[in-house]
């Protein structure tokens, strides 16, 4: 047995962006499709997932459904995967109306919701490009179909896995910029994964960071940045360009890879790859300790010495 997610503990409140934060492989995803229960059949969750009063593990198969896309809704890494090639695209958003709940399941009134959709999320002539196909749509314009189909619905929590990751920077700001301007307007819960701390930054209240599917860091955006408290996320900085990187000299990279989940070291799976280790990192998993006001880091070295996650 393979354990791809562990001693993950983690809350959102209502209206509340939080980015969760990792290299490829790091348990985003897994962590995602855990909340919707959407893992493969031989896949365990153990623990709990509280969303308004109930324990989502625990809930009926029938009421599960009823929570996706009504309740907690996805925006797919990759609209052309995600969306139905021989269906207009107003009608996969009308579908996802007629799916939930009673008194919603006229086709008129589904329509007029999924036009409202996509006005909603600014797409341009929306009563024609509701009857395009997918592959008539440019990429950004893709990717605000599958915005309009999550919040449809109007969800309390929507996650949003890599929204912007095949899309050029211009297209990516503006649809950073669209999802921040929806969470206000209907007063979203959102969970935001990225393997980029810099779009995260823009969008997020606080930043959770994975690392070998596990947290190592939680705190406020602002905090995270400004005091980096794990040497992984003070890597994972470093490596992201900013206005004042020198462009003469090659960014900063993180030596190693991130450990299989089946062959992870006994104590803290970052001490391979970090230049901070102590004696003790390799013996255990640290726990989490508070380095600030609200902002956690599993790291022994600032549990001993809390200064130093300022300084790393």
């Amino acid at each position: 047995m393979v354990t791809a997610v562990r001693d993950l503990n983690l809350s959102i409140g209502e209206g509340e962006a939080v980015g969760l934060v990792g290299e490829s492989g790091s348990g985003k995803s897994v962590t995602s499709l855990s909340i919707l229960r959407l893992l493969p059949p031989e896949a365990r969750v153990s623990g709990a997932i509280r969303f308004g009063g109930e324990d989502l593990l625990q809930v009926p198969d029938k009421t599960m459904r009823a929570v996706r896309g009504s309740r907690i809704a996805m925006i797919f890494q990759e609209p052309m995967t995600a969306l139905n090639p021989v269906m207009r695209v107003g009608d996969q958003i009308a579908e996802a109306v007629l799916a939930h709940g009673p008194g919603r399941s006229a086709k008129a009134k589904a329509w007029r919701l999924a036009l409202d959709a996509m006005r909603d999320v600014g797409i341009p002539d929306h009563e024609v490009r509701a009857r395009d196909y997918p592959h008539q749509l440019s990429g950004g314009m893709r990717q605000r179909i599958m915005i309009a189909m999550a919040i449809v619905n109007h969800p309390q929590l929507l996650i949003a896995d890599e929204p912007t990751t095949a899309l050029d920077v211009t297209i990516q700001a503006q649809i950073l910029e669209l999802l921040a301007e929806l969470r206000h307007k209907f007063g979203l819960a959102m969970l935001f994964i990225s393997h980029d701390l810099a779009v995260v930054s823009n969008v997020c209240d606080r930043i959770a960071v994975m690392y070998a599917g596990g947290l190592v860091e939680v705190g406020r955006s602002a905090d995270v940045f400004a005091r980096p408290a794990h040497p992984y996320t003070r890597g994972l900085l470093e490596c992201s360009p900013t206005l004042r990187t020198d462009r003469s000299r090659p960014l900063r990279t993180i030596e190693g890879a991130v450990p299989a989940a089946a062959n992870l070291p006994a104590g803290c799976p970052f001490e391979p790859r970090c230049g901070f280790r102590i004696s003790q990192c390799a013996q255990a998993i640290p726990p989490l300790v508070e380095v600030g006001a609200a902002h956690w880091a599993r790291c022994p070295v600032v549990a001993e010495h809390p200064a130093v996650g300022a300084t790393l």
